[in-house]
């Protein structure tokens, strides 16, 4: 049979036009299984046993083919449809086969017209409605889900002559009924308590249809003074402006937009984040910067063109997110010195943390060049931001609010044009639009499709656009639900690939941009024609009416079809990954889980791996750990090889307590398996995340666990794991004492890591290096050899040059040459505030305070120290900040602030970790002079004893020297002159062996002086 999709009425097979109301037919959308948001109406006949106790067989059936062909007709003159007669109980669905946008309302006139027309058929009856998503089109055309099942218990718990209604239809028919809570009802089969709603009255209904147009915007003055103000005011100071513009779906941020846009002299670039796909990080990034001409466009400095053709995956260069934020800013101020720039970022909302933090370093440190950071977003972005644009001189943000009355009447108006509809049409249009622009178009142009003039306006976009949907031509329909699976921007080549059989649909996509659904849009693949849904909400209609198992489907089809040509994506794996990831997700939930099913999680989880630790390499820890979350949760195997790595990134971003129950449960799950390699290097990071939870776990022990790993890793060969492990036990074997044993470790560790093409792990293994030889043994020229021997591909990368800068200054420090060094930590400084890095930022006090000591200047070292300190106490860290402390506490020694300098030490003594090397000398250094000074004599010997005994078990070269000299001060103090002579003559070998020209200097004159 043919349903006509203009009233629903049955027709015989072969006939051309409707029987009912002469429309033409067409291929039914019923043909095929959908999934809909349906009303369910359930009529049951009360005391029916005793009503056939009464009354003869044949009577009986007289009054229940009354009753029946009654209810029929009423409920097709609503437009539903009856689905079966259940024994005296009449099944009615609302939205098969053909969704209207006021289902719920037809619904509930429906329901009051049979309960109102049984006394005349001489029986009693009760009514229960649920709306709910179901699937429909099956060979019965059965609607089938959870709604049918809530409308006939519902039935069942009403009384006679009662309509109940459940939660979702009325929140699709609030603003048209009354009702009263009868409170949560225990429904059988329902394992928890159901809200429902005695009906009580019914309003009169406002009709509406919907279509998407680009009429003239109406109203907007303010806020688009508000944005050529915001804009005209980055051309004029050569400033960045960063103008957010906030609202609902629909409510006009595109068109207010648009229309800026068109009378600004200025270039334009735009970005769009994407919908889904967690750790999707920089898609809105590619997108501008490709349109202002990618790598070529960038400034001819290394790091800068370095940052972005690794952000454009043309390069294999490490680097990090602040680094990309630092050449994104570049590339934009580049071309904004040329002509100014509007960068207009769409659905703000949709994107990652890492990517706020990239606009907002752009809004923070862009300097002359007048650029215009335009983000559109839902309100939902403050929810994800809090804190979007706060405490910014050069940030706006504005809430674009509904029209109010009198400009939503201009707008339907002005969509009309010549065409009028009648006042109270227009009235209800205007009232169910509540001000949302889009919803009036939609409204009036399905009025005009349609021909109607009696549908209510639906209460919900979602139900409109819906309904707009189920009237289309079932080509067009298939292909905007293909479409809808690559995302809200889709290929044409992707949706003919999709058909069964291929099949061109160059005629339907046209049909959709005449009709207002999509608009062309930009390529994103080399392969046809690109389209865009004219609104999420469309996309989000089309996908979620097609059932789970054709989604999986569609999902895994669309992957192989990326997979061929989608290599010039930048973050291929991420999408293709997703799509399989979603395919696999769909099926395990339709069950049961088979062998293809597992294929598919783990060519899913391999995809995810890989672009986790892309995300890693770029230093984008949030996309790392949710992208290897997201593989983690595919697959035992999968979540086995990437444990380690994600726990490592949970502990980057903040996440310990996930970090440590990931490694918990992955520890616990290797020994019972007995698989001793995962076991191996699980326990080892775990030991390694120990210590920055301040739990207690010694040095040794991880050095031990090290060695374990080790040995089963070389037996497998793995030398990537490998460089992995040696990594973390080289540093804590330098936080040890033993940097002569750590630099061992993490070179080979670097050479491993470099062989084996992982240059995240030889990048870190190259700092720490640099970090061991400073504060260890290597004298003075070994460190500045050691600085000339970084391969290019890592020494040129903003964060190795930032790391490169500190230590050089340092040892800059240590040879005497004070002017160098401080302009090398200037530098520093200056380079890791323009790449955001305010932990770096704020540990380089520690160097620059220690430059000061060194130069006999204690109050230019109070000042760097006690900023570091404050700064380091402000975002909660603490490894760095016990080791200011104890400096910070020097300075004030020297400058006679005794009780400050207590308090800074006792800070200190609670923040370092008993195995810390450099904090616990320095703390004992410091203290021992302090109670020098206090006249505490035999205690401050003991402590500074202690000092010494502790930093002699190692080979931190000054930090010995230095305890030696707070012990001749003790001594000296103490009338010991001989043992403070000695003292100084060890700190003195110890010095010239590092090359630390100043210390050399002063204890040669303490020397010659005898007095410390």
């Amino acid at each position: 049979m043919a349903i006509c999709v203009s009233c629903a009425h049955e027709n015989p097979a072969g006939a051309k036009f409707c029987m009912e109301c002469a429309a033409p037919l067409r291929a039914s959308v019923e043909s095929r299984e959908l999934r809909k948001t349906v009303t369910v109406v359930f009529c049951d006949v009360v005391g029916s046993t005793a009503l056939g106790e009464a009354q003869d067989p044949e009577a009986l059936r007289v009054v229940l083919a009354r009753y029946f062909e009654r209810m029929k007709a009423i409920v097709e003159g609503h437009g539903g449809t009856v689905e079966k007669f259940i024994g005296d109980a009449v099944m009615a669905v609302f939205g098969v086969p053909v969704v209207h946008e006021d289902d719920a309302v037809r619904a509930v006139r429906a329901a009051i017209e049979m309960r109102d027309a049984l006394p005349s058929l001489r029986v009693e009856g009760r009514i229960g409605i649920d709306t709910g998503e179901v699937v429909t089109g099956t060979a019965e055309r059965l609607a089938t889900g959870d709604a049918v099942n809530v409308a006939a218990r519902l039935q069942a718990a009403s009384a006679p002559g009662e309509i109940l209604l459940g939660a979702g239809t009325v929140a699709l028919a609030r603003d048209a009924v009354t009702v009263e809570e009868v409170g949560p009802l225990e429904l059988k089969g329902k394992s928890a308590p159901v809200r429902a709603y005695r009906l009580i009255a019914l309003e009169p209904g406002a009709p509406g249809l919907a279509r998407h147009l680009d009429a003239p915007m109406v109203g907007r003055t303010h806020e688009r003074r508000l944005l050529e103000d915001a804009f005209a005011g980055a051309v004029r100071q050569r400033a960045c402006s960063l103008f957010t513009l906030l609202g609902t779906a629909g409510v006009g941020k595109s068109r207010l937009v648009r229309e800026f846009l068109a009378g600004v002299d200025a270039r334009v670039v735009e970005g769009h984040c994407l919908s889904y796909g967690d750790g999707i990080t920089y898609w809105p990034v590619v997108e501008i910067v490709k349109q202002l001409g990618g790598t070529g466009a960038v400034p001819a400095e290394p790091p800068e063109a370095g940052a972005v053709a690794a952000l454009l995956g043309e390069s294999t260069v490490a680097t990090t997110p602040e680094e990309i934020a630092w050449g994104v800013r570049r590339l934009l101020e580049s071309a904004a010195r040329k002509r100014p720039l509007v960068v207009l970022f769409d659905d703000v909302h949709w994107g990652e943390p890492t990517f706020f933090d990239l606009i907002e370093h752009v809004a923070d440190l862009s300097r002359d060049a007048p650029i215009l950071l335009l983000c559109l977003a839902r309100p939902e972005l403050l929810e994800r931001r809090p804190g979007w644009g706060g405490g910014k001189l050069n940030a706006t943000t504005v809430l674009l609010e509904p029209l109010d009355a009198a400009e939503t009447d201009e707008l339907i108006g002005r969509v009309l044009g010549e065409d009028a509809f009648d006042p109270e049409l227009e009235s209800r249009i205007r009232a169910a639009s509540a001000g949302n622009p889009l919803f009036v178009e939609e409204m009036v142009a399905m009025v005009r499709e349609s021909g109607e003039r009696h549908v209510v306006v639906p209460p919900t976009i979602w139900a409109l656009l819906a309904a707009r949907l189920d009237q289309l031509d079932p080509a067009e329909r298939q292909v905007l639900e293909r479409g809808s699976v690559e995302g809200q921007l889709f290929h044409s080549a992707a949706v003919e690939a999709l058909a069964t059989p291929p099949a061109p649909a160059e005629r339907e996509l046209v049909g959709l941009v005449r009709k207002e659904l999509v608009r062309p849009d930009r390529p994103q693949l080399p392969v046809g024609d690109a389209y865009r849904f004219r609104h999420l909400l469309i996309r989000d209609a089309a996908y979620d009416a097609l059932p789970k198992a054709v989604r999986a489907e569609l999902h895994e089809r669309f992957a192989a079809w990326l997979q061929e040509r989608g290599s010039e994506l930048v973050e291929h794996d991420e999408i293709i990954g997703y799509h399989l990831e979603q395919a696999y997700r769909y099926r395990i939930e339709l069950g049961p889980v088979d062998g293809a099913a597992d294929v598919l999680a783990a060519r899913a989880a391999a995809l995810l791996m890989s672009s986790g630790r892309r995300a890693r390499f770029r230093g984008d820890m949030p996309a790392a750990a949710s992208l290897l979350t997201r593989a983690a949760e595919l697959s035992a195997a999968a979540r086995r090889a990437v444990v380690t790595e994600l726990a490592a990134a949970l502990m980057e971003t903040g996440e310990l307590e996930q970090s440590a129950a990931l490694l918990d449960q992955a520890l616990a799950e290797a020994r019972a398996a007995g698989d001793e390699r995962t076991a191996a290097i699980t326990a080892l990071a775990r030991a390694n995340l120990a210590g920055h939870r301040g739990e207690s776990v010694s040095m040794e022990r991880v050095i031990e666990l090290a060695g374990k790993a080790e040995a089963v890793l070389e037996q497998d060969g793995d030398d990537a794991q490998l460089a992995a492990v040696l990594v973390i036990e080289g540093r804590h074997r330098f936080f040890s004492g033993r940097s002569r044993e750590g630099v061992a470790v993490l070179e080979r560790a670097f050479d491993l890591a470099l062989g084996a093409g992982d240059l995240p792990c030889a990048h870190e293994a190259l700092i720490w290096i640099w970090v061991a030889k400073t504060f260890g043994s290597a004298s003075v020229s070994e460190c500045r050899d050691s600085f000339t021997r970084a391969p290019a591909q890592l020494s040129e990368t903003p964060s190795n040059r930032l790391m490169l800068t500190m230590q050089a200054g340092l040892v800059d420090g240590f040879a005497g040459e004070f002017a160098s060094a401080r302009e090398q930590l200037a530098e520093a400084r200056a380079l890791a505030d323009e790449l955001g890095a305010r932990t770096t930022s704020a540990a380089l006090s520690m160097y620059a305070g220690f430059v000061e000591l060194l130069a006999d200047d204690p109050a230019a070292a109070e000042r760097e120290l006690r900023d570091g300190y404050d700064r380091l106490g402000a975002i909660g860290e603490s490894g760095y900040r016990s080791t200011v402390a104890t400096m910070l506490a020097d300075a004030l020694v020297e400058l006679g602030g005794e009780t400050e300098a207590a308090e800074a030490l006792d800070t200190a003594e609670s923040l370092a970790q008993p195995d810390d090397i450099d904090p616990q000398v320095r703390l004992r250094a410091v203290r021992a002079r302090l109670l020098a000074a206090r006249g505490e004599l035999a205690e401050a010997e003991r402590v500074a004893r202690e000092g010494v005994a502790v930093a002699a078990a190692t080979d931190y070269v000054v930090q010995h020297g230095d305890a030696l000299l707070a012990l001749a001060v003790v001594l000296e103090a103490n009338g010991s002159h001989d043992e403070a002579a000695a003292a100084l003559r060890q700190a003195l070998e110890l010095f010239e062996r590092k090359e630390v020209v100043p210390r050399v200097a002063r204890v040669r004159a303490l020397l010659r002086t005898g007095d410390p």
